[in-house]
């Protein structure tokens, strides 16, 4: 290929991510002028995708993990002929552009995954390359090839010193996920100067002790070298790679290059003249890029059509000789299928013995795996806690593809982001569990999920000081507030069996957000007559003849303590209502009349009883209302001694609501 026009299809990525900066007075230019080589080696030479079909399922996928490097990928979607236009890249940063700060899945077409928590990039291309995998297992045959596409991700210096990053390539060596090339943008600055000032171990060896292959790329503009480092990684399938490119930050910026104040910020109108000279980058207007270098590019985009072509023809041939797996593979796709769940009577049927709810969910599981045969998922090392293996369906590995099941190890943080990868790529439903205390190391990759609006599914057993005897650092307490507070995710909290149906059916049926299911260590009773109601977020358990005086609003183990009460005081000649809410987040979204149906405004004497934190009642409880609830750490001791001891009992609920 001609090196010139090569040499200008590279600068013109670079000339444009610092127009762009430039014009925001805002943003990230050391990695796209370092990296620039890199990434238009891999787009060009190597990525298998076609610009035509941005959501083709066997398409390569590419994942920035220095999202703050954005400029890089808009550059890139562009000169691609993507969908973004010129006057989008001159809109970077602004409000209501499609080149926001940090690339945003499902906001610009072609970002394959929301990206700028560092070293949350690397996690979910590590579920791209297992989704990739068990997919392939499943449908590949000896003559046809269904599924056989690879997952690359870029990522610089800080990926690497965040914890996530050891606890996502660790386990992608470890299940050799051999389609997965880790690009390394080494420029050894962080904001800070010299990353010799806090990242010194030898990155090449820790990788190799994770199960990588590495190589390494002495020049980083040599795009020879990059390109034969890609190759080898493609044609070796006994590990996954990682490729370290050694660069300079901030390249053709002579005052600049090689300095921590190349990293994020504008580098100014006069260095930026200097990089055009640097550069020989003989144009001045701002954005400017000659039409031969769209012509190079558009050359590479009908060269790409053609792989996107050959696989619609192997898919025409495989619906012809395996119709049936065929179909299976295109319901594996199908997002509305899980409707049908609503009418699954054995999914639906009545429990009356006490159960933990962690034990519901357990069942429930063994309902859906056979139901919904694409779920994917598995536990930070808690599956026999956390009732989360779907029996005979084998565990994932190195050796087994085919395996519905994940040994995520102990790794609560990659674990989450590895889902998410898994269900951005596509065909499955990907589920992740742990202890509930332990959503606060799940938590950024929990809210990532809500930004990418994709519908993950927690599983968070072992719900409030019921946890007992392990005492409080096990004992969740402000973990469902928090939960609760994050915008676009749902929490269920459940009483019983049939709720606990409910708010597996309403996460596998979500589409755009994330649900947090809120499990029990300890039996509790049978108590909701149909799940159903459930599916609105609160509904009336049982209730008076007269209008109610007293409403009490409880969740997951401390419904049946608000019933028990409710008896005494009706008893007594009192009207009392309780409402059980396993997720205020459904409730909110129905309308103000059943709303208004369930929480009358004229009853004010309004108790809230949970064992966690009483943060967020105060919306449904109102100004007269009170809350049971614990806003101290727990104590270890046996679980019915710490719910007296905290004062969750039918007692002191009853003097709660007299002194009313």
């Amino acid at each position: 290929m001609n090196k010139e026009i090569e040499t200008k299809a590279i600068n013109s990525i670079r000339i444009l991510s610092a127009d762009a900066i430039q014009k925001a007075n805002s943003g990230h230019p050391g990695l796209p002028l370092g990296a620039a080589p890199s990434a238009y080696t891999l787009w060009a030479k190597h990525l298998n995708f076609d610009p035509t079909h941005l959501d083709w399922e066997n398409r390569d996928r590419f994942v920035l993990s220095a999202g703050h490097g954005s400029m890089l990928l808009y550059s890139l979607l562009h000169l691609f002929s993507c969908g973004l236009k010129k006057e989008d890249l001159m809109s970077f940063r602004q409000m209501g552009s499609l080149t926001p700060g940090h690339p945003e899945y499902g906001h610009t077409r072609g970002v394959d995954a929301t990206t700028g928590p560092l070293g949350a990039g690397l996690a979910m291309a590590v579920g791209f390359a297992m989704a990739e995998a068990h997919l392939a297992a499943e449908f590949n045959k000896d003559d046809l090839s269904l599924v056989d596409h690879r997952t690359y991700a870029l990522c610089g210096d800080g990926c690497l010193m965040e914890g996530i990053s050891s606890e996502a390539l660790s386990l992608a060596g470890t299940l050799n996920l051999h389609k997965l090339t880790i690009l390394y943008d080494s420029n050894k600055i962080s904001i800070e100067g010299s990353t010799d000032i806090a990242f010194t171990e030898d990155v090449q060896k820790r990788m190799e002790s994770f199960g990588f292959k590495t190589l390494t790329v002495e020049d980083g503009n040599d795009v020879a070298a990059i390109s034969d480092a890609l190759e080898k990684a493609k044609s070796d399938d006994s590990a996954p790679y990682f490729i370290t490119v050694k660069t300079e930050i901030g390249y053709g910026v002579p005052k600049k290059q090689g300095s921590a104040s190349a990293h994020g910020e504008p580098l100014g109108e006069e260095n930026i003249r200097e990089m055009r000279k640097f550069l020989n980058w003989e144009y001045e207007e701002a954005f400017f890029v000659p039409e031969e270098v769209y012509r190079h590019y558009d050359a590479l985009v009908e060269e790409k059509k053609k792989g996107y072509l050959n696989w619609e023809a192997i898919k025409a041939d495989y619906a012809k000789k395996y119709p049936e797996d065929y179909e299976k593979y295109l319901s594996y796709h199908d997002k509305n299928k899980v409707m049908d769940l609503i009418h699954c009577e054995e999914l639906w049927a009545k429990m009356d013995k006490p159960e933990a709810t962690r034990s519901s969910s357990g069942e429930v599981l063994q309902v859906l795996k056979k139901a919904v045969p694409n779920l994917f998922g598995g536990s930070a090392d808690l599956a026999p806690s956390n009732k989360t293996e779907m029996k005979g369906e084998g565990f994932f590995a190195r050796d087994n593809r085919l395996g519905k099941n994940i040994h995520f190890g102990v790794r609560e943080l990659a674990m989450a982001g590895i889902a998410n990868g898994i269900l951005l790529h596509g065909g499955y439903r990907s589920f992740v569990a742990t202890f509930f205390v332990f959503s606060d190391y799940i938590k950024p990759m929990a809210r990532l999920a809500a930004l990418m609006q994709i519908p993950q599914i927690f599983v968070l057993t072992h719900d409030s000081i019921g946890v007992g005897e392990d005492g409080p650092t096990h004992e969740p307490i402000e973990q469902l507030a928090m939960l609760r507070s994050t915008p676009n995710f749902r929490v269920f909290r459940p009483a019983d069996r049939q709720e606990t149906v409910a708010a597996w059916f309403s996460a596998l049926s979500s589409t755009d957000c994330p649900t947090a299911i809120v499990l029990s260590r300890q039996n509790l009773p049978q108590l909701c007559k149909n799940g159903k109601d459930a599916l609105k977020g609160a509904y009336i358990l049982s209730d008076s003849d007269k209008i109610p005086e007293f409403i009490f609003i409880a969740t997951g183990s401390e419904l049946e303590l608000a019933e028990e009460a409710a008896k005494v005081l009706r008893g007594e000649g009192k009207a009392v209502r309780v409402v059980s809410m396993p997720s205020m987040d459904v409730f909110a979204m129905q309308s103000a009349e059943y709303q208004e149906e369930i929480l009358p405004s004229s009853v004010e004497k309004r108790i809230s009883v949970e064992a966690l934190s009483s943060f967020g009642w105060g919306k449904y409880v109102g100004l007269k209302g009170k809350t049971l609830s614990l806003d101290s750490f727990g104590a270890s001791g046996p679980a019915k001694e710490l719910f007296k001891h905290f004062g969750f009992t039918v007692e002191n609920l009853l003097a709660m609501a007299r002194s009313m």
